[in-house]
């Protein structure tokens, strides 16, 4: 089970453009915030996405870097992501979604995918983690910009 303060998973995925995208890259450079979408059609996720494109001159300041994941594939996630306007890196996964790399599964019979967050500092330690089957509850604004001032 991940949590505050224990290293973080190995991730590895790529990113719209099929370039592979890796946490540990980020290592020692940055913190880095990861944004698990339910789906790019869910207007929650949609407005918390809209939220963090809003504070990305805050999150600069702090050296957090903004990514995001969505169980879609990447066609989807590239029209997503160019349709909003999104500055951010979109993750997808190979053979299974990003969610369930930090155990964010389907809840509801199978039928509602978790959303959630995770900031990972620039020593690979989870600094925050939260998610929820609710889409309201996937996007903790408070706990994350705690942990970054913490």
């Amino acid at each position: 089970m991940l949590m505050s303060g224990s290293p973080a998973p190995r991730m590895e995925f790529e990113d719209t453009t099929g370039r592979p995208w890796r946490l540990a890259d980020h290592n020692g450079e940055h913190s880095v915030l990861l944004y698990f979408m339910r789906s790019t059609s869910c207007p929650v996720c949609n407005r918390h996405a809209r939220d963090l494109v809003a504070r990305r001159n805050e999150f600069d300041d702090s050296n957090v870097r903004v990514v995001i994941a969505i169980p879609e594939d990447r066609e989807t996630g590239a029209a997503w992501k160019a349709k909003h306007g999104i500055p951010f890196p979109v993750l997808v996964g190979g053979a299974a979604t990003p969610h369930e790399s930090i155990g964010l599964t389907r809840k509801v019979f199978g039928s509602m995918q978790q959303s959630g967050t995770l900031l990972v500092d620039p020593d690979g330690v989870i600094r925050h983690i939260h998610g929820a089957t609710v889409p309201l509850n996937g996007y903790d604004r408070k706990g994350i910009l705690a942990a970054i001032r913490g």
